[in-house]
């Protein structure tokens, strides 16, 4: 339902009315809705706020406004290393991997029609985890080759792990169709599985690089340089202007696969094109942070419910996923002295309640 007059015209859902305004560029055209308009813009502000405090802090503590500077080129050659060699590509990092996260996550929930449908939960995190772990816990074992295929390499085992997992999933699930409970069900089994299989490699490889590997394993941003921000960044700059072409049909999909396929969609490519897109963002950020818990079930409904769609916005969700991994790896350095923990244990502490939360609400509504 829509109404012309003023800004523009104006939809009404859920007795709220959402303005939007018609842009037009050439051939092409689109409806912007200013709430996830301006939940993009207010996400953004903030995320520059908490990635310069981050920045900032340290053994050797910048002042945000001389964190700005130092961005602009300015700064003293010390300040300059310390930011832009040591402590941007963490926060940079934290920035890729929640906004991959986000934008996967959202893109599962859609197709699926079901808020518990994330990368963890399908188990593509999972399956990601065991191509890395397969290439850290015995790339040692070749000496320096190891080494060094164990620091490239492992974006494209995880990539590898995540494509595979998630295949698994969709042959599984598939009936004539993708049923979204039937999805989840079949990839929390192949996520059980992944958890299994990548405990095995653990018990099996060197000591050393199970140690390195179990840190990552609970999602971390510690260390984290250039060669992990690459990679995912590449992909999002690639990926999010497809994903966001193909929002159209995100929203169509949320419809019956009748109706869809009397809407002109093509129901199965469109799914398989938008599934393969959300597997390998999930891939490539699990290999540049480990697979960080959460973030990609968590941040598509936080941005559903501040933007007031129907489906979950992919640019909120994106913006949603970034801050809340950087102010939970900021929470992370400053909450508990000079014990840094990583950042999958603070997204886990506030992402688990979330989860019971869907599931006690999913049992009501299944009730009524």
């Amino acid at each position: 339902m829509s109404r012309g007059g003023g800004a523009g015209p104006a939809a009404v859902r859920d007795g709220v009315r959402h303005r939007a305004v018609g842009l037009r560029l050439g051939p092409v055209s689109w409806r912007v809705r200013w709430r996830p308009l301006a939940l993009v813009v207010a996400g953004l502000a903030a995320l520059a706020v908490v990635g310069g405090v981050a920045v900032g802090l340290g053994d050797v503590p910048i002042g945000l406004g001389r964190v700005f500077d130092v961005l602009l080129g300015g700064g003293t050659r010390g300040q300059r290393f310390i930011v832009l060699d040591l402590r941007l590509p963490r926060v940079l990092t934290g920035v890729c991997v929640g906004a991959a996260f986000g934008v996967a996550g959202a893109v599962f929930q859609a197709i699926a029609r079901n808020p518990l449908a994330s990368p963890d939960v399908l188990g593509v995190s999972g399956g990601a985890a065991v191509g890395a772990v397969l290439l850290i816990t015995f790339a040692g074992s070749f000496g320096a080759v190891g080494g060094s295929l164990s620091g490239v390499g492992v974006p494209l085992a995880a990539l590898a792990g995540g494509l595979v997992a998630g295949l698994l999933v969709h042959g599984l699930a598939w009936r004539r169709g993708i049923e979204g409970f039937r999805l989840v069900l079949v990839g929390i089994g192949v996520a059980a599985v992944a958890v299994n299989v990548t405990s095995y490699l653990l018990t099996v490889g060197d000591v050393d690089d199970a140690a390195r590997a179990m840190t990552w394993l609970t999602g971390s941003l510690n260390g984290r340089g250039w060669e992990h921000v690459v990679p995912v960044a590449a992909a999002l700059a690639v990926l999010l202007p497809v994903a966001l072409v193909g929002s159209r049909s995100l929203g169509a999909l949320q419809l019956d696969d009748d109706t869809v396929r009397g809407l002109g969609v093509r129901l199965d490519r469109a799914r398989g094109g938008l599934l393969l897109l959300a597997v390998v963002l999930a891939s490539l950020a699990t290999a540049a942070a480990g697979p960080v818990a959460f973030v990609a079930l968590v941040s598509p409904q936080v941005a559903l419910r501040l933007a007031g769609t129907a489906t979950p916005p992919l640019m909120g969700s994106a913006v949603v996923g970034a801050l809340l991994v950087v102010a939970s790896d900021l929470v992370t350095r400053v909450a508990f002295g000079g014990v840094e923990l990583p950042v999958g244990v603070v997204t886990a502490v506030l992402g688990a309640p979330y989860l019971m939360y869907l599931l006690v609400r999913g049992r009501r509504e299944a009730r009524v």
